[in-house]
């Protein structure tokens, strides 16, 4: 029987009445954010007191509901490390970045991440609720001198509108739900508007930090744009709340799909049971398990981090073991700006030509006979492959099966293999002298 979900208010919040509780305009002007308000609430370790008191660090801000799924005695409360800061993240670890995405780079004008052929990642806001200790964007998000304008917007909806294999756009920031209502409303109108966008999508973790945002209102609002499709950020169990589910559930019966997506954090959720409890009380609620994220080598996250080999552990323990519709992909995001890399177990052990050896959750080892007469579909006479949307320069790996070219050449690969070009050019600088025959020297 599953334990019944549960409203919690920190103590000194037992007098504020129901609809100033209720109201997210309460909830966001009432945010938590010095050593002084915070210890109001908890007893601070003198790791977290240092990090509040230094100048620099990432931006601090908490909501009451969000800072009152704490326990206040417990210094290692999963919900606690998302939120407070600790006197780690002052330290540097190898291969630490301020982009650790290139998403700058990916840029063609501000706030829009043209990574992937038909899809873009749009930045409407550097604000948030309140703000993760590992966010991957700390380079803008939380700073007011870090905001998109009006021109940015404008910028960004004509690059759209003149990028015709853009059908898909993913709204984030900061956070979306955090706009004014009409601004969001304005921006999905607008997106609206373009004839080859068929998907919206909207990342955010207002329901989590602050469910009471989510009310009717912005539900239907949100109804009137479908296709939409909205990811929610759980990373533990405790922060699924009665507030959560019922938000939830508004969200679902306004026909939004929901996901989620988690952050693979040491010390928070880094245990393959708790992942467990923690896909399963999503499902519950409605919400499909989407990504587990390796924890981004951004500044300031070095103690978040663990192995990989942690995430394919967790995903060992999921595939099998529970529902397949609560087993998300474990994700590491490239850096440099390589994109998602889904990263799984091996359940592919060997193959031939005429059969595969496959193993599942257990340990079972089977065979597969494969199919010795096969008749391969036909490119030339399928309507699809004919009329495929075109993908400049970025059709990978695919490129090479469906034949439009035959190989993939690293940048200056020609330039590196054409050795006389090399000698020439190295014996013009006097960098190079050739070999000289019966001189001893080898190569």
């Amino acid at each position: 029987m599953p334990t019944p979900l549960v409203s919690k208010r920190a103590p000194i919040y037992a007098d504020v009445p129901d609809e100033k509780w209720n109201d997210w305009r309460w909830q966001l002007s009432h945010r938590l954010n010095t050593a002084e308000d915070i210890e109001k609430v908890l007893h601070l370790t003198e790791s977290e007191r240092k990090a509040l008191q230094t100048q620099g660090l990432f931006r601090v801000d908490v909501t009451p509901y969000f800072i009152s799924l704490i326990d206040p005695e417990d210094p290692n409360d999963p919900v606690r490390k998302q939120i407070i800061p600790v006197a780690e993240e002052m330290n540097a670890f190898t291969a630490m970045m301020e982009d650790s995405l290139a998403e700058d780079r990916h840029s063609p004008v501000p706030g829009l991440v043209h990574r992937y052929p038909d899809r873009v990642l749009m930045l409407v806001t550097t604000q948030c609720a309140s703000y993760c200790r590992y966010c991957t964007r700390s380079r803008i998000v939380g700073d007011p001198g870090q905001t998109f304008n009006r021109q940015d917007f404008e910028m960004q909806i004509d690059y759209l509108k003149r990028t015709p294999q853009v059908r898909d756009v993913l709204l984030s920031g900061g956070d979306p739900l955090v706009l004014a209502p009409k601004i969001l409303e304005e921006l999905l109108t607008r997106l609206r508007e373009i004839p080859h966008i068929e998907i919206v999508r909207i990342g955010s973790r207002v329901p989590v930090f602050m469910p009471m945002r989510i009310t009717q209102e912005l539900c239907d609002m949100l109804a009137r744009f479908h296709p939409l499709w909205l990811n929610i950020h759980v990373n533990h169990p405790n922060e699924i709340s009665l507030e959560l589910a019922e938000a939830c559930d508004r969200m679902s019966r306004a026909g939004i799909p929901l996901g989620n997506q988690s952050v693979l954090l040491a010390g928070v959720n880094d245990c393959v049971h708790m992942q467990r409890e923690l896909v399963q009380k999503l499902t519950r609620i409605r919400v499909r398990p989407y990504y587990l994220y390796q924890c981004d080598l951004v500044e300031g996250s070095g103690h978040f981090r663990t192995p990989v080999a942690k995430g394919i552990e967790i995903m060992e323990g999921l595939r099998g073991h529970t529902s397949g519709y609560a087993v998300p992909q474990f994700i590491v995001d490239a850096p440099g700006g390589g994109g998602k890399i889904p990263v799984m177990p091996n359940y592919l052990l060997s193959m031939s030509d005429h059969k595969v050896i496959v193993r599942n959750y257990e340990g079972y080892v089977t065979t597969y006979e494969e199919p010795t007469e096969y008749k391969s579909h036909d490119p030339k006479t399928c309507k699809f492959c004919q009329s495929k949307r075109p993908e400049p320069g970025q059709t990978g790996l695919t490129g090479l099966l469906d034949g439009d070219q035959m190989f993939i050449k690293p940048e200056h690969f020609d330039e590196l293999h054409n050795r006389d070009g090399i000698q020439h050019r190295l014996k013009d600088e006097n960098k190079w002298k050739p070999l000289g025959i019966g001189s001893g020297e080898t190569d």
